[in-house]
């Protein structure tokens, strides 16, 4: 299982913002830094998925060391994000849900910046996670 580093920055009225070195462009936030984390881990998933489907290549993690040569990532602070297995792959479901939960799930995602989809799998994960 391999873990890309992601580079935490919080200015002093804004959420915490998360990048990857090794992904320019892929990017999110936070407004702790669990929720930061957590995004970061589906915003790698997503990322990497997309690199794939359009027949990029993956590139391997960095070290601590390389990062830390690049001056624009001097006072950042790292964290571990767990990139998804290779074999991952998305599948279309269809889900049976009330009404007013699905608008609220919509509702969340929208003012969060994610999909339906992508909460509802961070959010299961979430809950997998913390039952083990």
């Amino acid at each position: 299982m391999r873990s890309y580093i992601a580079l935490v920055h919080k200015d002093p009225d804004s959420d915490y913002g998360v990048s990857f070195p090794d992904f320019p462009g892929c990017i999110t936030a936070g407004s702790t830094l669990q929720e930061a984390h957590e995004m970061a881990q589906e915003a790698l998933h997503f990322h990497m998925a997309g690199m794939l489907k359009d027949g990029e290549r993956i590139p391997e993690p960095s070290s601590i060391e390389q990062i830390r040569l690049d001056p624009d990532n001097s006072g950042e602070v790292a964290l571990l994000v767990v990139a998804p297995a290779p074999s991952s792959r998305t599948v279309r479901v269809t889900l049976t849900v009330p009404e007013d939960a699905l608008a609220m799930i919509d509702s969340y995602a929208e003012a969060n910046g994610q999909s339906r989809s992508g909460l509802m799998v961070a959010a299961t994960r979430q809950v997998i996670q913390a039952g083990r």
